[in-house]
């Protein structure tokens, strides 16, 4: 495993981290298969763990949070998020400072740690200022609740915005930002969040970097019945579309030549990227973990590259 500096933070990050989203969501996996899992993640050098409140109301902090419990908490950085409704309760969402104060405790306990290394606006809000969200992050981060904070699927705008209000009231600054990111996901974060991570040293930390297993080939032949496309309607409208089976099906040729699987040549893409400090990835399995961590070893040179842009803008 290599690590990066998220951003320009002193902190390092594994480049391939553990995500809790689907794979952990609504009791959808047992504790046990969770536990080798993750077990097989951190025993192969991955340090970076992401959750968020909102993945099955909690639960999946409460799930990952005692498996990484039984490791040492200075080995290890975990991330979870604040935005999305916990409750119906009217303040019970968004980024104001009632809902960030009280959601950071929440998290904590149920994740069973001080703090957390990186704490994620899982969304913008519209209804709070700026510069509300951002004085509640700083005073976070002074009462060691939480270490760095970060963003996920911001505009660039937003972000470059955030960066000058917290500079012009000297507040600790966003470190992190995580967009959806993958070779079929890509115009929106290059065109505009990329610039302003490179300038701002702000560290991208990307999700579905495999398209939501797209990108690995499985779907070649159309949507096998014990597969995330198969239970999600939503995946499959998104991302099963004749369009991107032929661009899976393109890269094919590329992957054989070099000895790998398309989803590791998709992750090795994406980590070549100088603003990317990580990709977040799940796994059903142990074995889809030790595949998929297999990629940090990958590098692509020039001529591959340019062979992978011939595809995907074909």
């Amino acid at each position: 495993m290599f690590y990066r500096r998220l951003g320009e933070a002193g902190m390092k990050v594994s480049g391939i981290a553990f995500g809790g989203w689907l794979n952990f969501d609504n009791g959808k996996m047992a504790q046990e298969q969770a536990r080798q899992i993750i077990d097989t993640a951190y025993e192969q050098g991955v340090n970076f763990f992401d959750i968020a409140d909102v993945y099955a109301a909690g639960e999946a902090e409460k799930q990952i949070g005692s498996i990484l419990k039984r490791y040492p908490r200075h080995t290890l950085v975990i991330s979870t998020k604040v935005y999305f409704p916990m409750s119906d309760a009217v303040n019970d969402q968004g980024l104001s400072r009632k809902h960030i104060m009280e959601s950071i405790d929440r998290s904590l306990q149920r994740i069973n740690t001080d703090y957390v290394d990186i704490y994620f606006c899982h969304r913008p809000d519209p209804e709070t200022p700026l510069l509300e969200t951002a004085r509640a992050m700083d005073d976070l981060i002074h009462q060691g609740k939480v270490l760095y904070w970060g963003t996920s699927e911001w505009s660039g705008a937003q972000l470059q915005e955030v960066c000058d209000i917290c500079e012009r009231y000297g507040l600790y600054k966003p470190q992190a930002e995580q967009p959806q990111y993958s070779m079929l996901h890509r115009e929106r974060v290059e065109g505009e969040v990329v610039p302003v991570a490179l300038k701002e040293g702000i560290g991208m930390v990307v999700w579905s970097p495999l398209a939501q297993g797209m990108l690995t080939g499985k779907y070649d032949e159309g949507i096998p019945d014990d597969t995330r496309f198969a239970r999600e309607d939503w995946l499959r409208e998104r991302y099963f579309t004749e369009h991107n089976r032929q661009i899976v099906r393109r890269l094919a040729p590329i992957a054989e030549k070099l000895s790998v699987t398309r989803g590791q040549l998709a992750l090795a893409w994406l980590l070549r990227q100088p603003a990317v400090s990580s990709a977040i990835v799940g796994a059903t399995k142990p074995e889809q973990m030790q595949e998929n961590l297999r990629a940090a070893e990958i590098t692509l040179s020039d001529d591959v590259l340019a062979e992978i842009e011939g595809v995907l803008k074909a």
